[in-house]
């Protein structure tokens, strides 16, 4: 992959465009990581460019490692909402929003795991975890996926003053995405953040 004027090329990356977005992005400093909550990745990114709703982001990675782009890195999305970095409100206005196609936390029913959107899962795609002293349990990601990731976000610290990375729940505390599932020292550490 590569990226040319503001945009993400490669084999793996299809663009949709979001016309709902057109503020310029004057400088990217953060990029913020999401879950989408989601059925898929072409589901996900097809809401996000949706006229009629008030939430976008610059790319969707799916779990095979594809990469759907709604908007070039240059132009402001509304991905992380009311939300604070390093000091600094409003994090759309510096940060390039990165969306990971999951389903987000499951339910389990008689043994089996379930979405919100009761699409069922198979045990080796659960993460459980403890939460206010009873098991929870969320959808995991790809080792795909999460090269996928490594190699975008790596692309966009070569071509834009990428200081941070961090999850959408660092940034607002009414959020919990990415969530415990995702390995974020691991990704951090393939990062290698100044």
């Amino acid at each position: 992959m590569r990226i040319e004027e503001h945009l993400l090329m490669g084999e793996k990356v299809r663009q949709i465009h979001c016309a709902k977005c057109s503020r310029l992005l004057e400088m990217a400093d953060t990029l913020v990581l999401h879950s989408t909550d989601g059925a898929n990745a072409m589901s996900s990114a097809q809401y996000l460019a949706r006229p009629d709703t008030s939430v976008s982001a610059h790319i969707v990675i799916g779990r095979t490692g594809q990469v759907i782009q709604l908007l070039p890195f240059n132009v402001q999305a509304w991905h992380a909402g009311v939300s604070e970095w390093d000091g600094r409100p409003g994090v759309n206005d510096f940060s390039i929003g990165i969306e990971l196609d999951n389903a987000g936390r499951l339910h389990r029913r008689k043994g089996r795991f379930y979405s919100w959107f009761n699409k069922e899962y198979m045990p080796d795609m659960v993460f459980t975890t403890v939460e206010n002293g009873h098991a929870a349990y969320y959808h995991t990601y790809t080792r795909e996926q999460l090269d996928c990731l490594v190699e975008v976000c790596l692309l966009l610290k070569a071509r834009y003053p990428i200081r941070w990375l961090v999850r959408h729940s660092d940034i607002s505390v009414r959020k919990v995405d990415p969530g415990p599932a995702f390995p974020f020292e691991e990704v951090k550490k393939r990062i290698v953040l100044d």
